[in-house]
């Protein structure tokens, strides 16, 4: 089988993170897998949103922080979905914060932006 090329973003999440249902309230993201550690906080997980997989790993000697802690996030992640406002509204209903409202662009694009529980910014998107 060949792969189909694709960005599978991975997302920093604080060492000790034991909770990531926000994905799955604020996207309908479903769980591929979660490996947990002795713990039972979250080492990796893969979730996948409407065919689109991403990762959420806990901080690493490689990654070595998390948005949080920085006060800004080093990524903004484009999400490109049918019914911006009906998304956007539903992530800031799973505990997103609004960091711009839902508006129509000259360029032909429709965003609003929001920053996840986690501090990771996310651009809800859709080419008119």
């Amino acid at each position: 089988m060949k792969t189909i090329t694709a960005f599978a973003p991975v997302l920093v999440i604080a060492n000790g993170t034991i909770n990531i249902d926000f994905y799955k309230a604020a996207f309908n993201a479903v769980e591929n897998f979660c490996l947990r550690n002795d713990d039972g906080s979250i080492h990796v997980a893969e979730l996948v949103i409407d065919g689109a997989v991403f990762h959420l790993h806990e901080i690493t000697a490689f990654s070595r922080t998390v948005p949080a802690t920085l006060g800004k996030g080093t990524v903004n992640i484009g999400l490109f979905v049918d019914d911006v406002h009906a998304v956007f509204n539903q992530a800031i209903a799973a505990g997103a914060t609004g960091a711009m409202p839902v508006t129509d662009f000259d360029y032909g694009y429709r965003q609003g932006e929001l920053i996840d529980p986690f501090g990771h910014k996310w651009i809800i998107e859709k080419k008119l």
